[in-house]
Protein backbone atom coordinates (compact mmCIF):
# COMPACT_ATOMS: atom_id res chain seq x y z
CA UNK A 1 0.00 0.00 0.00
CA UNK A 2 1.33 3.65 -1.00
CA UNK A 3 2.26 5.18 2.01
CA UNK A 4 1.76 8.42 1.15
CA UNK A 5 -1.90 8.13 -0.54
CA UNK A 6 -3.33 6.21 2.84
CA UNK A 7 -5.09 9.52 3.96
CA UNK A 8 -6.54 9.58 0.71
CA UNK A 9 -7.80 6.16 0.52
CA UNK A 10 -8.98 6.48 3.85
CA UNK A 11 -11.63 9.35 3.05
CA UNK A 12 -12.23 7.75 -0.43
CA UNK A 13 -13.28 4.30 0.80
CA UNK A 14 -15.72 6.59 3.76
CA UNK A 15 -17.03 8.50 0.92
CA UNK A 16 -17.52 6.95 -2.54
CA UNK A 17 -20.72 4.84 -2.08
CA UNK A 18 -21.00 1.23 -2.77
CA UNK A 19 -23.82 1.61 -5.05
CA UNK A 20 -23.62 -2.21 -4.93
CA UNK A 21 -26.35 -4.43 -6.41
CA UNK A 22 -29.47 -3.97 -4.85
CA UNK A 23 -28.76 -1.72 -2.16
CA UNK A 24 -27.78 1.79 -3.23
CA UNK A 25 -25.85 3.79 -0.01
CA UNK A 26 -26.16 7.77 -0.57
CA UNK A 27 -24.98 8.93 2.80
CA UNK A 28 -23.97 12.76 2.91
CA UNK A 29 -21.67 14.47 5.10
CA UNK A 30 -21.57 18.20 4.15
CA UNK A 31 -17.80 18.15 5.65
CA UNK A 32 -16.37 16.07 3.45
CA UNK A 33 -15.18 16.51 -0.37
CA UNK A 34 -17.43 14.97 -3.19
CA UNK A 35 -17.29 12.67 -5.38
CA UNK A 36 -17.02 14.60 -8.39
CA UNK A 37 -14.21 16.63 -6.30
CA UNK A 38 -12.10 13.26 -5.38
CA UNK A 39 -12.43 12.71 -9.42
CA UNK A 40 -11.64 16.34 -10.38
CA UNK A 41 -7.64 15.32 -10.01
CA UNK A 42 -5.44 12.64 -11.27
CA UNK A 43 -4.47 12.70 -7.59
CA UNK A 44 -7.83 11.85 -6.21
CA UNK A 45 -8.15 9.18 -8.80
CA UNK A 46 -5.13 7.10 -8.22
CA UNK A 47 -5.87 7.50 -4.26
CA UNK A 48 -8.89 5.45 -5.40
CA UNK A 49 -7.08 3.13 -7.45
CA UNK A 50 -4.46 2.42 -4.96
CA UNK A 51 -7.64 1.95 -2.46
CA UNK A 52 -8.67 -1.17 -4.63
CA UNK A 53 -5.99 -3.59 -3.49
CA UNK A 54 -6.47 -2.75 -0.15
CA UNK A 55 -10.16 -3.47 -0.08
CA UNK A 56 -9.32 -6.41 -2.12
CA UNK A 57 -6.89 -7.89 0.71
CA UNK A 58 -6.80 -6.74 3.79
CA UNK A 59 -8.34 -7.76 6.47
CA UNK A 60 -10.79 -10.73 7.08
CA UNK A 61 -13.67 -8.71 5.78
CA UNK A 62 -11.72 -8.46 2.44
CA UNK A 63 -12.15 -10.36 -0.81
CA UNK A 64 -9.21 -12.80 -0.38
CA UNK A 65 -9.80 -13.85 3.03
CA UNK A 66 -13.55 -14.55 2.18
CA UNK A 67 -12.82 -16.36 -1.43
CA UNK A 68 -9.95 -18.96 0.40
CA UNK A 69 -12.54 -19.48 3.73
CA UNK A 70 -15.78 -20.31 1.44
CA UNK A 71 -13.84 -21.97 -1.34
CA UNK A 72 -11.69 -24.18 1.49
CA UNK A 73 -14.03 -25.21 3.86
CA UNK A 74 -16.92 -26.61 0.77
CA UNK A 75 -13.85 -28.02 -0.94
CA UNK A 76 -12.97 -29.95 2.10
CA UNK A 77 -9.41 -28.29 1.63
CA UNK A 78 -9.92 -26.70 5.16
CA UNK A 79 -11.01 -28.10 8.48
CA UNK A 80 -12.94 -25.72 11.08
CA UNK A 81 -10.92 -25.13 14.43
CA UNK A 82 -14.07 -23.77 16.06
CA UNK A 83 -17.95 -24.64 15.73
CA UNK A 84 -18.27 -20.89 17.85
CA UNK A 85 -18.03 -19.34 14.06
CA UNK A 86 -20.92 -19.51 12.73
CA UNK A 87 -20.40 -18.53 9.35
CA UNK A 88 -17.54 -20.92 8.91
CA UNK A 89 -19.38 -23.88 10.75
CA UNK A 90 -22.14 -23.24 7.68
CA UNK A 91 -19.67 -23.86 4.92
CA UNK A 92 -17.91 -26.49 6.56
CA UNK A 93 -21.54 -28.02 6.98
CA UNK A 94 -22.19 -27.22 3.60
CA UNK A 95 -25.52 -27.94 2.01
CA UNK A 96 -28.68 -26.08 3.51
CA UNK A 97 -26.72 -25.56 6.02
CA UNK A 98 -25.62 -22.35 4.46
CA UNK A 99 -27.82 -19.34 3.73
CA UNK A 100 -27.96 -15.42 2.87
CA UNK A 101 -26.98 -14.68 5.96
CA UNK A 102 -23.38 -16.05 5.47
CA UNK A 103 -21.03 -12.95 6.63
CA UNK A 104 -18.19 -14.59 4.62
CA UNK A 105 -19.84 -15.03 1.56
CA UNK A 106 -21.65 -11.56 2.06
CA UNK A 107 -17.66 -10.02 1.87
CA UNK A 108 -16.96 -11.75 -1.13
CA UNK A 109 -20.29 -9.74 -2.71
CA UNK A 110 -20.49 -6.44 -0.89
CA UNK A 111 -16.48 -6.51 -1.68
CA UNK A 112 -16.73 -7.20 -5.41
CA UNK A 113 -19.83 -4.86 -5.93
CA UNK A 114 -17.75 -1.80 -4.34
CA UNK A 115 -14.21 -2.56 -6.42
CA UNK A 116 -15.96 -2.98 -9.65
CA UNK A 117 -17.69 0.61 -8.64
CA UNK A 118 -14.48 2.13 -7.64
CA UNK A 119 -12.57 0.64 -10.34
CA UNK A 120 -15.59 2.03 -12.88
CA UNK A 121 -15.17 5.32 -11.16
CA UNK A 122 -10.89 5.19 -11.81
CA UNK A 123 -11.48 4.17 -15.59
CA UNK A 124 -14.25 6.76 -16.32
CA UNK A 125 -11.62 9.27 -15.00
CA UNK A 126 -8.77 7.83 -16.73
CA UNK A 127 -10.20 7.73 -20.35
CA UNK A 128 -10.72 11.99 -20.34
CA UNK A 129 -7.26 12.56 -19.13
CA UNK A 130 -4.86 14.08 -21.58
CA UNK A 131 -2.02 12.19 -20.62
CA UNK A 132 -2.49 8.80 -22.14
CA UNK A 133 0.57 7.20 -20.28
CA UNK A 134 -0.60 8.17 -17.20
CA UNK A 135 -4.21 7.07 -18.20
CA UNK A 136 -3.35 3.63 -18.98
CA UNK A 137 -1.69 3.58 -15.47
CA UNK A 138 -4.99 3.76 -13.94
CA UNK A 139 -7.19 1.61 -16.87
CA UNK A 140 -5.05 -1.26 -16.36
CA UNK A 141 -4.23 -1.01 -12.61
CA UNK A 142 -7.96 -0.86 -11.68
CA UNK A 143 -8.95 -3.22 -14.44
CA UNK A 144 -6.96 -6.05 -12.43
CA UNK A 145 -8.97 -5.80 -9.60
CA UNK A 146 -12.16 -5.25 -11.22
CA UNK A 147 -11.78 -8.29 -13.61
CA UNK A 148 -10.81 -10.16 -10.25
CA UNK A 149 -14.10 -9.27 -8.08
CA UNK A 150 -16.09 -9.99 -11.36
CA UNK A 151 -14.25 -13.26 -11.73
CA UNK A 152 -14.94 -14.29 -7.89
CA UNK A 153 -18.71 -13.69 -8.06
CA UNK A 154 -19.07 -15.77 -11.20
CA UNK A 155 -16.90 -18.72 -9.31
CA UNK A 156 -19.23 -18.72 -6.67
CA UNK A 157 -22.90 -17.74 -7.81
CA UNK A 158 -25.17 -18.75 -10.64
CA UNK A 159 -25.78 -15.83 -11.96
CA UNK A 160 -23.92 -12.34 -11.66
CA UNK A 161 -24.79 -8.62 -11.54
CA UNK A 162 -25.20 -6.95 -14.85
CA UNK A 163 -23.96 -3.78 -13.66
CA UNK A 164 -23.70 -1.34 -10.65
CA UNK A 165 -26.87 0.35 -9.28
CA UNK A 166 -30.48 -0.11 -7.42
CA UNK A 167 -32.72 -3.06 -9.11
CA UNK A 168 -30.24 -4.51 -11.60
CA UNK A 169 -30.21 -7.27 -13.79
CA UNK A 170 -28.30 -10.48 -13.85
CA UNK A 171 -26.40 -11.88 -16.32
CA UNK A 172 -24.81 -15.89 -16.92
CA UNK A 173 -22.15 -16.21 -14.87
CA UNK A 174 -20.20 -17.75 -18.01
CA UNK A 175 -21.39 -14.20 -19.49
CA UNK A 176 -19.77 -13.01 -16.21
CA UNK A 177 -16.16 -14.50 -17.38
CA UNK A 178 -16.86 -12.88 -20.39
CA UNK A 179 -17.03 -9.57 -19.20
CA UNK A 180 -14.25 -9.99 -17.22
CA UNK A 181 -12.56 -10.87 -19.80
CA UNK A 182 -13.56 -7.88 -22.08
CA UNK A 183 -12.38 -5.58 -18.99
CA UNK A 184 -8.74 -6.96 -19.55
CA UNK A 185 -8.82 -6.58 -23.09
CA UNK A 186 -9.57 -2.93 -22.59
CA UNK A 187 -7.01 -2.73 -20.54
CA UNK A 188 -4.01 -4.92 -22.54
CA UNK A 189 -5.12 -2.39 -25.49
CA UNK A 190 -4.90 0.88 -23.32
CA UNK A 191 -1.42 -0.32 -22.27
CA UNK A 192 -0.30 -1.03 -25.27
CA UNK A 193 -1.17 1.91 -27.08
CA UNK A 194 0.85 4.10 -24.48
CA UNK A 195 2.99 2.09 -21.73
CA UNK A 196 2.09 3.27 -18.40
CA UNK A 197 4.48 6.09 -17.49
CA UNK A 198 6.81 6.00 -14.64
CA UNK A 199 5.35 8.46 -12.34
CA UNK A 200 1.95 6.79 -12.36
CA UNK A 201 3.59 3.31 -11.35
CA UNK A 202 5.57 4.56 -8.55
CA UNK A 203 1.97 6.35 -6.96
CA UNK A 204 -0.08 3.30 -7.61
CA UNK A 205 2.91 0.77 -5.94
CA UNK A 206 6.22 0.46 -4.37
CA UNK A 207 8.91 -1.05 -5.68
CA UNK A 208 10.83 -3.62 -3.49
CA UNK A 209 13.78 -1.75 -1.93
CA UNK A 210 16.33 -4.82 -2.79
CA UNK A 211 15.11 -5.55 -6.24
CA UNK A 212 13.48 -1.97 -7.69
CA UNK A 213 10.59 -4.21 -8.95
CA UNK A 214 7.20 -2.96 -9.01
CA UNK A 215 4.82 -6.14 -6.78
CA UNK A 216 2.24 -6.18 -9.51
CA UNK A 217 3.76 -6.83 -12.82
CA UNK A 218 0.58 -5.20 -14.68
CA UNK A 219 1.07 -6.52 -18.53
CA UNK A 220 1.62 -9.99 -17.45
CA UNK A 221 -1.23 -9.95 -15.10
CA UNK A 222 -3.91 -8.83 -17.29
CA UNK A 223 -2.46 -11.32 -19.67
CA UNK A 224 -2.71 -14.33 -16.51
CA UNK A 225 -5.92 -13.09 -15.87
CA UNK A 226 -7.17 -13.17 -19.22
CA UNK A 227 -6.19 -16.62 -19.48
CA UNK A 228 -8.14 -17.59 -16.41
CA UNK A 229 -11.33 -16.01 -17.59
CA UNK A 230 -11.16 -17.25 -20.88
CA UNK A 231 -10.59 -21.33 -20.02
CA UNK A 232 -13.18 -21.03 -17.31
CA UNK A 233 -15.65 -18.80 -20.08
CA UNK A 234 -14.65 -22.26 -22.40
CA UNK A 235 -12.81 -20.11 -24.97
CA UNK A 236 -9.88 -22.79 -25.12
CA UNK A 237 -8.19 -20.77 -28.02
CA UNK A 238 -8.05 -17.11 -26.58
CA UNK A 239 -7.05 -19.04 -22.87
CA UNK A 240 -3.61 -20.70 -24.53
CA UNK A 241 -3.30 -17.48 -26.49
CA UNK A 242 -3.00 -15.24 -23.41
CA UNK A 243 -1.13 -17.95 -21.37
CA UNK A 244 1.47 -17.96 -23.69
CA UNK A 245 1.96 -14.00 -23.44
CA UNK A 246 2.62 -14.58 -19.33
CA UNK A 247 6.32 -14.49 -18.43
CA UNK A 248 7.01 -16.73 -15.92
CA UNK A 249 9.85 -15.30 -14.77
CA UNK A 250 8.05 -12.60 -13.35
CA UNK A 251 5.72 -12.51 -10.49
CA UNK A 252 2.74 -10.29 -9.80
CA UNK A 253 1.60 -10.13 -5.59
CA UNK A 254 -0.27 -8.80 -3.39
CA UNK A 255 1.74 -7.13 -0.55
CA UNK A 256 1.66 -6.85 3.26
CA UNK A 257 3.71 -4.94 6.04
CA UNK A 258 2.77 -4.82 9.81
CA UNK A 259 -0.23 -2.46 9.57
CA UNK A 260 -1.81 -4.15 6.84
CA UNK A 261 -1.33 -7.85 7.39
CA UNK A 262 -1.87 -10.93 5.52
CA UNK A 263 -5.43 -11.93 6.32
CA UNK A 264 -5.06 -15.48 6.27
CA UNK A 265 -2.58 -15.55 8.81
CA UNK A 266 -3.83 -12.47 10.80
CA UNK A 267 -7.78 -14.60 11.45
CA UNK A 268 -6.37 -17.98 10.74
CA UNK A 269 -2.90 -19.18 10.76
CA UNK A 270 -1.82 -17.30 13.81
CA UNK A 271 -4.69 -17.81 15.65
CA UNK A 272 -5.47 -21.38 15.09
CA UNK A 273 -9.05 -20.55 15.84
CA UNK A 274 -10.68 -20.39 11.98
CA UNK A 275 -9.23 -22.99 10.19
CA UNK A 276 -6.27 -25.01 9.55
CA UNK A 277 -5.41 -27.52 6.13
CA UNK A 278 -7.64 -30.61 6.36
CA UNK A 279 -4.28 -32.54 6.33
CA UNK A 280 -1.40 -33.91 3.67
CA UNK A 281 -4.40 -35.50 1.27
CA UNK A 282 -5.84 -31.88 0.78
CA UNK A 283 -8.54 -33.05 0.64
CA UNK A 284 -8.29 -35.15 -2.47
CA UNK A 285 -10.24 -38.16 -2.41
CA UNK A 286 -8.22 -41.75 -2.48
CA UNK A 287 -7.64 -41.97 -6.01
CA UNK A 288 -6.13 -38.60 -6.68
CA UNK A 289 -4.29 -37.79 -3.52
CA UNK A 290 -0.78 -36.74 -3.93
CA UNK A 291 2.33 -38.27 -4.31
CA UNK A 292 4.12 -38.45 -0.88
CA UNK A 293 7.48 -37.53 -2.25
CA UNK A 294 5.44 -34.17 -4.11
CA UNK A 295 7.28 -31.45 -2.60
CA UNK A 296 4.58 -29.12 -2.72
CA UNK A 297 2.82 -30.87 0.42
CA UNK A 298 5.33 -29.54 3.12
CA UNK A 299 5.41 -25.83 0.96
CA UNK A 300 1.72 -25.85 1.96
CA UNK A 301 0.92 -27.58 5.18
CA UNK A 302 2.87 -28.05 8.07
CA UNK A 303 3.18 -30.17 10.73
CA UNK A 304 3.37 -29.85 14.49
CA UNK A 305 3.76 -33.27 15.83
CA UNK A 306 3.15 -31.61 19.98
CA UNK A 307 0.19 -29.44 19.24
CA UNK A 308 -3.23 -29.99 17.77
CA UNK A 309 -3.73 -29.42 15.27
CA UNK A 310 -0.89 -31.80 13.72
CA UNK A 311 -1.46 -29.95 10.39
CA UNK A 312 -0.96 -26.07 9.50
CA UNK A 313 -1.05 -23.70 7.15
CA UNK A 314 2.26 -23.14 5.26
CA UNK A 315 2.81 -21.23 1.82
CA UNK A 316 1.25 -18.15 0.86
CA UNK A 317 -0.21 -17.74 4.43
CA UNK A 318 2.67 -18.02 6.73
CA UNK A 319 3.57 -14.73 8.07
CA UNK A 320 2.10 -11.22 8.38
CA UNK A 321 4.09 -10.07 5.23
CA UNK A 322 3.78 -13.00 3.36
CA UNK A 323 3.03 -11.88 -0.21
CA UNK A 324 0.21 -13.56 -2.10
CA UNK A 325 0.52 -14.51 -5.75
CA UNK A 326 -2.30 -12.91 -8.22
CA UNK A 327 -1.67 -15.95 -10.84
CA UNK A 328 1.12 -18.82 -10.21
CA UNK A 329 2.96 -19.83 -12.95
CA UNK A 330 2.14 -23.54 -12.94
CA UNK A 331 -1.47 -22.29 -12.95
CA UNK A 332 -0.48 -20.52 -16.50
CA UNK A 333 1.19 -23.89 -17.34
CA UNK A 334 -2.06 -25.86 -16.14
CA UNK A 335 -4.32 -23.94 -18.48
CA UNK A 336 -1.99 -24.42 -21.64
CA UNK A 337 -2.93 -28.65 -21.12
CA UNK A 338 -5.86 -27.94 -20.68
CA UNK A 339 -6.33 -25.51 -23.71
CA UNK A 340 -4.51 -27.97 -25.67
CA UNK A 341 -6.99 -31.55 -24.27
CA UNK A 342 -9.66 -29.66 -24.66
CA UNK A 343 -9.21 -28.89 -28.62
CA UNK A 344 -8.42 -32.59 -28.62
CA UNK A 345 -4.01 -31.91 -28.63
CA UNK A 346 -3.64 -34.63 -26.30
CA UNK A 347 0.59 -34.89 -27.01
CA UNK A 348 1.39 -30.99 -26.38
CA UNK A 349 -1.57 -31.54 -23.14
CA UNK A 350 0.84 -34.18 -21.62
CA UNK A 351 4.16 -32.16 -22.51
CA UNK A 352 2.18 -28.95 -20.16
CA UNK A 353 0.99 -31.56 -18.11
CA UNK A 354 4.47 -32.69 -16.89
CA UNK A 355 6.08 -29.14 -17.16
CA UNK A 356 4.52 -28.60 -13.73
CA UNK A 357 4.95 -32.49 -12.20
CA UNK A 358 8.53 -32.16 -13.39
CA UNK A 359 8.86 -28.45 -11.99
CA UNK A 360 11.59 -28.40 -9.35
CA UNK A 361 11.33 -26.04 -6.53
CA UNK A 362 13.96 -23.97 -7.77
CA UNK A 363 12.92 -23.29 -11.08
CA UNK A 364 9.34 -21.64 -9.57
CA UNK A 365 9.34 -18.10 -9.12
CA UNK A 366 7.47 -18.65 -5.91
CA UNK A 367 9.25 -22.30 -4.83
CA UNK A 368 6.14 -24.07 -5.91
CA UNK A 369 7.56 -27.50 -7.35
CA UNK A 370 6.28 -30.92 -7.59
CA UNK A 371 10.10 -32.51 -8.27
CA UNK A 372 8.15 -35.84 -9.44
CA UNK A 373 8.88 -38.30 -12.78
CA UNK A 374 6.70 -37.25 -15.61
CA UNK A 375 3.83 -39.47 -16.89
CA UNK A 376 4.21 -41.57 -20.07
CA UNK A 377 1.60 -41.58 -22.68
CA UNK A 378 -0.30 -41.93 -23.99
CA UNK A 379 -3.48 -40.71 -22.14
CA UNK A 380 -7.12 -40.76 -23.08
CA UNK A 381 -8.34 -37.00 -23.04
CA UNK A 382 -10.63 -37.77 -19.82
CA UNK A 383 -7.03 -39.30 -18.32
CA UNK A 384 -5.62 -36.19 -18.89
CA UNK A 385 -8.47 -33.71 -17.67
CA UNK A 386 -8.64 -35.38 -14.48
CA UNK A 387 -4.90 -35.31 -14.05
CA UNK A 388 -4.77 -31.89 -14.67
CA UNK A 389 -7.84 -31.29 -11.98
CA UNK A 390 -5.46 -33.33 -9.46
CA UNK A 391 -2.38 -31.04 -10.49
CA UNK A 392 -4.43 -27.88 -10.05
CA UNK A 393 -5.86 -28.81 -6.45
CA UNK A 394 -2.23 -29.50 -5.95
CA UNK A 395 -0.07 -26.52 -7.12
CA UNK A 396 -3.14 -24.09 -6.33
CA UNK A 397 -3.70 -25.24 -3.01
CA UNK A 398 -5.76 -22.44 -1.01
CA UNK A 399 -6.09 -20.19 -4.06
CA UNK A 400 -10.30 -19.85 -4.19
CA UNK A 401 -10.42 -21.47 -7.37
CA UNK A 402 -10.64 -25.23 -6.82
CA UNK A 403 -15.14 -25.00 -6.43
CA UNK A 404 -14.51 -23.59 -9.88
CA UNK A 405 -12.45 -26.74 -11.33
CA UNK A 406 -14.76 -29.09 -9.56
CA UNK A 407 -17.49 -28.20 -11.19
CA UNK A 408 -15.97 -27.22 -14.63
CA UNK A 409 -13.99 -30.54 -14.60
CA UNK A 410 -17.07 -32.75 -13.81
CA UNK A 411 -15.98 -33.75 -9.96
CA UNK A 412 -19.02 -35.66 -8.58
CA UNK A 413 -20.64 -33.24 -6.34
CA UNK A 414 -19.92 -35.98 -3.47
CA UNK A 415 -15.97 -34.12 -3.37
CA UNK A 416 -17.93 -31.15 -2.58
CA UNK A 417 -20.18 -29.14 -0.05
CA UNK A 418 -22.05 -26.87 -2.42
CA UNK A 419 -21.97 -26.60 -6.07
CA UNK A 420 -23.08 -22.60 -6.00
CA UNK A 421 -23.72 -20.29 -3.12
CA UNK A 422 -27.53 -18.89 -2.05
CA UNK A 423 -27.59 -15.12 -2.72
CA UNK A 424 -26.71 -12.78 0.60
CA UNK A 425 -29.92 -11.44 2.02
CA UNK A 426 -29.10 -7.80 1.89
CA UNK A 427 -29.58 -8.28 -1.54
CA UNK A 428 -32.73 -10.37 -1.87
CA UNK A 429 -34.09 -7.69 0.28
CA UNK A 430 -33.33 -4.80 -1.70
CA UNK A 431 -33.08 -5.79 -5.38
CA UNK A 432 -36.47 -7.63 -6.31
CA UNK A 433 -34.49 -8.89 -9.91
CA UNK A 434 -32.32 -11.64 -7.59
CA UNK A 435 -32.07 -14.85 -8.90
CA UNK A 436 -33.70 -18.04 -6.88
CA UNK A 437 -31.68 -19.71 -4.51
CA UNK A 438 -29.55 -23.01 -6.13
CA UNK A 439 -30.86 -26.06 -4.49
CA UNK A 440 -27.13 -27.54 -3.90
Amino acid sequence: MKKNYLNIFVLTSSLIAVTATGCKKDYKNPNQATTDQIFASDRGATAVAVGLQKVYSVSAASSLYALVNANGFVTKELILRNAGNIPELQLSTGGSAVDGTNTVLNNVWTKSSKIIFDADNVIRFANGLGDKSYASGLISYASIFKALSIGNLAMFWEKVPDTTGQNVGFINRVDGYKKAVAVLNNAIAAYTAAAPSTAVLNRLQVQDATTKVYPIDILNTLYALKARYSLFAGDYATALSAANQVDLTKTSVLTFDALNQNPVFESATATNNVFQPVDTTLGLPKVLEPNVADKRIPFYVGINTSIAPRYRIKGFYASGTTAVPIYLPGEMLLIKAEAYARQDKLPEALIELNKVITKKPSEDAFGVGADLTPIVGPLTKDQILTEIYRQRSIELFMSGLRLEDMRRLARPLEERKRNFFPYPFQERDNNPNTPADPTF
